[in-house]
């Protein structure tokens, strides 16, 4: 338990230093529309995610403190295939008068949520659908620092809320409390949802955006503040426009809790308890926790100050640390579980058609080693399709590239976070496992330099490797795989030897550091002046993730076309996945080795990879199991 001192309201006479009130504070993050505990890429059940099985949780705890409040901290609509599936699929909801609420809104209203906040997931699919979801909420929204421009749209979200709950203290009294809510989004999703919000809509700064609105709060009465961040933890320093920003958020005089997200990590830690000394919770993705905050208020001249708190996440699973196995610790909610059966099954229904044949599996398991049959096949079906697009036009002279990476590779998703898929029919739910985010295709319009430049953004997912050295780790695990992009096409090696020249973030810490040599198009070193055309996402293309070239007059084509509908067209005319040539690998630096972290059957491939000096090392508590590989 810790102190905190920042309320500066009044709680009434003659109560002061007597009167403490116990308030629980509950919180989900990053649902994505996961509503059973199943994978509809597998068709399997999946015992980590679920708001029905993360319900049971909340039940559990509301049961223990009956003073409660439950908040959502963001991206609960889309992400997901079942998300994906409602927004594109569900009639009842593109007509503009549901005959029934989203089955995650309506799941959300079952289970009496105080508040949520908005996520950079939800705009996934439009401003329309995301009204017509909202809705059908019985709670309220809330994001503070996203302006829609005049004439462009009413607010979706409130700027802050102020709820009026009446608790009790420990002497049995009765307290109108006053609890201001304020909820963020990342200032990137302007970029990253470009198509709907673009000339739409602006996303301020986090930490100025609650420096502004806290001193509106108090002045309105708020007992206590509450930031439900969707923004990953960060660094206490305040930097303008951060991504993640919540431990900056918890400088801020004023704010007495922090629910944080976005980064689908779990918080508090062993090693930080706390953020700033107020209670923060962060509670995983998919539902895999509860996040819970067990706070007490005391009543003084100045008002209800926080005496103290504990804060915690709690699981709905749990792995074996030998075997590595997942088992669930909690059964579903039977009412949670009902409400999403009717869109569960209807998925279902469809998942298993056929869309193509592979004659080889696709699998992800060494796509951070080498080339990758899967990317090489999405990359494929992207240039097959702009090659039709450009056809005719002064683009179509220029050499045709294409750029993907991958979404599925591991990292913290966990061991099962790999595409595997056997060789046999491709069903629709393998295309959704091959292209999991519902981008469009786009093209740009680069020269040699900036594929150079974009190629040493990706390939800042590795650690410096000093020659030499014994079984470092090779990955930075702060590095997400969905911004390691590799480019089909052109042919280089990497050099592990030189430092990374970009941060996870994208930003230039080694300038002079260049690890892309030899790059070359068709036998040939790249000029930097020559001009290529780029087939990419619709994210990428906007600037997510701050690649070279993205953005403004670069972007020479900005279609309709859903990458995964791009990548079933493709099968359907026959196309089929091939053995990706070796296009890019390391440099050689004899007598050093690194460790990578993969999922265990990847040691069943190794026969698919004979260029790689790979070497199955042991299994792990966390599930991966650790390999050598020898450079």
């Amino acid at each position: 338990m810790q102190d905190s001192f920042a309320n500066e309201r009044g709680a009434g006479a003659g109560i002061y230093g007597s009167a403490v009130i116990d308030l629980r504070i509950l919180a989900t993050s990053d649902l994505h529309a996961n509503l059973l505990a199943w994978d509809y890429h597998t068709s399997r059940p999946c015992p980590q995610r679920g708001l029905a099985r993360t319900a049971t949780l909340i039940h559990k705890a509301r049961f223990e403190r009956p003073q409660n409040l439950l908040f959502d901290n963001g991206d609960f609509l889309h992400g997901t295939v079942l998300g994906d599936f409602i927004a594109e699929s569900t009639p009842t909801l593109r007509s503009g008068r549901p005959l029934h609420a989203h089955p995650m809104i309506a799941a959300m209203n079952a289970l009496d949520y105080d508040a949520v906040a908005l996520g950079n997931h939800e705009f996934g699919h439009g401003l329309g659908f995301l009204r017509r979801s909202l809705a059908a909420t019985r709670f309220p929204v809330v994001c503070s620092n996203l302006y829609f421009k005049p004439t462009r749209g009413a607010p979706l979200a409130a700027p802050y809320l102020l709820l009026h709950r009446d608790l009790r203290d420990r002497h049995g009294k009765l307290h109108r409390l006053k609890i201001g809510v304020l909820g963020f989004i990342p200032p990137q999703t302007t970029v990253w949802e470009k198509r709907y919000l673009k000339s739409r809509a602006s996303v301020d700064d986090i930490t100025a955006s609650a420096r502004h609105l806290v001193p509106e709060l108090r002045a309105r009465g708020a007992d206590l503040i509450i930031a439900l961040s969707h923004s990953g933890i960060g660094t206490p320093g305040d930097e303008p426009g951060a991504e993640n920003a919540s431990s900056a958020l918890a400088q801020i005089d004023g704010i007495d809790v922090i629910i944080a997200g976005h980064t689908h990590l779990t918080f508090p830690s062993a090693s930080q308890p706390n953020l700033a000394g107020k209670p923060a919770v962060m509670p995983g993705f998919f539902g895999s926790h509860l996040g819970v905050i067990d706070l007490a208020l005391r009543a003084t001249p100045k008002g209800w100050r926080l005496a103290s708190f504990g804060a915690e996440v709690r699981a709905i699973s749990q792995r074996d640390p030998v075997t590595g196995a997942v088992a669930a610790l909690v059964a579903d909610d039977a009412a949670i579980a009902e409400l999403a059966r009717p869109a569960h099954q209807a998925l279902l229904a469809r998942s298993d058609d056929t869309v193509g044949h592979s004659p080889i599996p696709l699998h992800s398991h060494f796509a951070l080693l080498t080339q990758s049959p899967p990317l090489a096949l999405v990359a494929a079906a992207q240039a097959d399709h702009l090659r039709r697009v450009l056809v005719d036009t002064p683009l179509a002279d220029l050499p045709l590239l294409s750029a993907v990476a991958p979404f599925k590779a591991g990292g913290r998703g966990g061991p099962e976070n790999y595409t595997d898929i056997a060789t046999g029919p491709l069903l629709a739910r393998h295309i959704s496992d091959l292209y999991i985010h519902p981008n469009s295709l786009s093209c740009l319009r680069l020269s040699g330099q900036d594929l150079a430049d974009w190629l040493e953004r990706s390939v800042s997912l590795y650690r410096q490797i000093l020659p030499g050295s014994c079984d470092s780790a090779l990955i930075d695990e702060d590095f997400p795989s969905f911004n390691f992009d590799t480019i089909h096409g052109l042919s280089y090696q990497i050099d592990l030897a030189a430092p990374p020249r970009f941060n996870t973030f994208g930003r230039v810490i080694a300038p002079a550091a260049r690890r892309i040599q030899n790059l070359r198009h068709q036998g040939r070193p790249v000029d930097p002046d020559q001009m290529f055309a780029l087939a990419t996402n619709s994210y990428r293309a906007a600037g997510g993730a701050g690649f070279a070239g993205t953005g403004g007059a670069q972007v020479v084509y900005d279609g309709p076309d859903n990458n995964r509908e791009v990548l079933a067209a493709y099968l359907r005319r026959g196309a089929q996945p091939a053995q990706a040539p070796v296009d890019w690998q390391f440099l050689p630096m004899p007598g050093s080795s690194v460790t990578i972290d993969l999922n265990a059957n990847a040691a069943n491939h190794l026969a698919e990879v004979p260029h790689l000096r790979l070497e199955p090392l042991a299994q792990l508590p966390t599930g991966f199991r650790r390999f050598r590989l020898y450079l």
